[in-house]
């Protein structure tokens, strides 16, 4: 593993290789459906755990971006300035702390909520936008009218990511962005930060049907050579590679909040426990471990629907849960509430690359390639694949699962704001005014029930689990598992910026049932030129 001043990279599934940082940010999806991914994981520099321990969230994520983008692309003070600005819209000083959950345990939980929608997403959507900003600014110097690039940008959300997007987009020049959500599959708060979001540039289409119906659309509309052709589509879900590569920063920020704790050394053994449905927040931390983190292990944590535990308990198969007759279970976590996990496929594509001993790097990738376009064509026409034993083990090497039921993701949240009191709380932490109870979201619970289980296997080891939303998200959820508590009132853990927020103007368009992508497609290109209409 080197560190090249060009970092360039490729598709997972071989079709495209050799492309630039701006390339794979403006496109997201690449034309055969594989995924971006860089050529090779930057190695740190020598003294990074001195240099880097006492750095700013900004600085350290200026640090590690880049790693992976050549300055001739972003020169350094034009990448400082869009780290800047990305998180200056953040709530807490620190970003994204660290909160001593469990003492005894040696337990943490990594706050990801304090930016503008309250969701671990504005970590990288923030980023996302501004670098969209930047793209655009550059490519339409001196330019007018329908000489003007303008991007059409289209992504799926199962709650955070839309909201999370729309914040990051919102009012930007030159700029579309479309979010699909299923009807009734988002929480009321989750709905209203999308929709009442009023800037022409914003449109929200509501879709009969799941989670991964609505990505099918987005996968499908990527795919069509008709609207490529006429708009510049861009990706803002965590399938493209820039989500990823913002969300690394906060593993190496919270391993170093876990280096000023007592008691640590260089002995200590650490572990990050991740809610995943899609596998992107997870990925970081895989990336970052790659880089040189120290973590013993990557836990996953899902609620029941699981491809991702059974993948690693039966043997390396990953299939579609075909006992599900509906597909995707309804959970209390409906961020996880995902069938097949996109960026599974990145990981795949490093396991194969790794788990090929012969060979050039060059015959090793198109190998790797080989491997993941065979898997994803089984998992579409078969619903589902082996892996090989190397890389089975490979993952094994790295990751461990755990599977939380619905009624566990309650019990969790109920024991512990009985049981949990940190006093090391900032501005804008969950917790009971009244009691001092310490408040998850459903989606944090399912970490933190993992993170308990791999506790006690792990004795003394040091974990981290991620808190990926504020509890006032999903009020439905918190709400049965406390309302029978002494001392629990929802209204206090409410962020001013929620209150009325049901009650606002919003706007929305429902797609009709059957009408398809070709019919999503259709309403795409209407809006949009309705927009671009309204400009002239």
């Amino acid at each position: 593993m080197s560190h090249t001043l060009s970092q360039k990279y490729l598709s997972t599934r071989g079709a495209s290789y050799g492309l630039s940082f701006e390339d794979v940010v403006l496109k997201g999806l690449a034309s055969d459906g594989g995924l971006f991914i860089p050529e090779e994981i930057p190695s740190l520099p020598a003294g990074w755990e001195t240099e880097w321990r006492d750095l700013s969230f900004e600085d350290l994520a200026y640090r590690i971006m880049s790693l992976y983008i050549s300055p001739s692309e972003i020169p350094s003070e034009d990448l400082k300035d869009i780290i800047r600005r990305s998180y200056a819209t953040f709530r807490h000083p620190e970003r994204t702390p660290v909160v001593e959950l469990d003492e005894k345990r040696n337990l943490y939980l990594l706050e990801l909520f304090h930016g503008p929608t309250f969701a671990f997403k504005d970590v990288a959507l923030q980023f996302l936008g501004n670098l969209f900003e930047y793209f655009l600014v550059r490519k339409n110097e001196g330019k007018e009218g329908k000489d003007r690039h303008h991007l059409t940008v289209i992504g799926a959300t199962s709650g955070d990511t839309g909201s999370a997007a729309i914040y990051g987009l919102r009012g930007k020049k030159d700029v579309s962005i479309f979010i699909l959500f299923p009807t009734g599959r988002v929480s009321p708060i989750q709905q209203a930060q999308m929709t009442t979001v009023l800037d022409a540039n914003v449109h929200n289409l509501t879709v009969e049907g799941s989670f991964d119906d609505c990505q099918d659309i987005v996968k499908a509309l990527f795919a069509d050579p008709d609207l490529n052709s006429t708009h510049n589509i861009a990706a803002v879900n965590s399938i493209n590679w820039a989500r990823i590569l913002a969300q690394i920063t906060y593993y190496f920020y919270s391993y170093f909040s876990l280096t000023k704790t007592p008691g640590f050394s260089k002995d200590t053994k650490m572990r990050f426990v991740v809610p995943s449905g899609n596998f992107g927040d997870i990925l970081a931390g895989w990336f970052a471990k790659r880089m040189g983190i120290p973590a013993e292990k990557l836990v996953i944590a899902t609620n029941e629907n699981d491809i991702l535990d059974r993948f690693f308990r039966s043997g390396g198969q990953y299939t579609k849960n075909t006992t599900q007759a509906e597909g995707v279970k309804e959970t209390h976590s409906p961020a996880m509430d995902i069938l097949v996990s996109s960026n599974f496929e990145r990981l795949l594509w490093f396991l194969a690359f790794q788990a090929d001993g012969a060979g050039s790097a060059d015959e090793r990738r198109k190998h790797a390639c080989e491997s993941v376009s065979n898997w994803l064509n089984q998992l579409k026409t078969q619903g589902g694949f082996t892996v090989p034993q190397a890389v089975l083990e490979g993952a094994k090497a790295e990751f461990e699962s755990e599977r939380v039921s619905n009624d566990e993701t309650i019990d969790q949240i109920k024991s512990t704001y009985t049981s949990s009191f940190p006093s090391n709380l900032g501005p804008g932490s969950a917790k009971s005014s009244k009691t001092g109870g310490y408040i998850l979201d459903p989606h944090s619970a399912v970490g933190v029930r993992a993170a308990l289980r791999s506790i006690e296997r792990n004795p003394g080891v040091k974990h981290i689990s991620l808190s990926t939303a504020h509890p006032a998200k999903f009020a439905s959820a918190v709400d049965l598992a406390l309302r029978a508590e002494d001392g629990y009132d929802f209204t206090e853990v409410l962020p001013q910026e929620f209150i009325g927020l049901e009650q606002r103007e919003s706007r929305v368009t429902p797609i009709r049932a059957g009408a398809g992508w070709v019919g999503v497609r259709e309403v795409v290109k209407a809006e949009v030129e309705q927009e671009l209409q309204g400009l002239r």
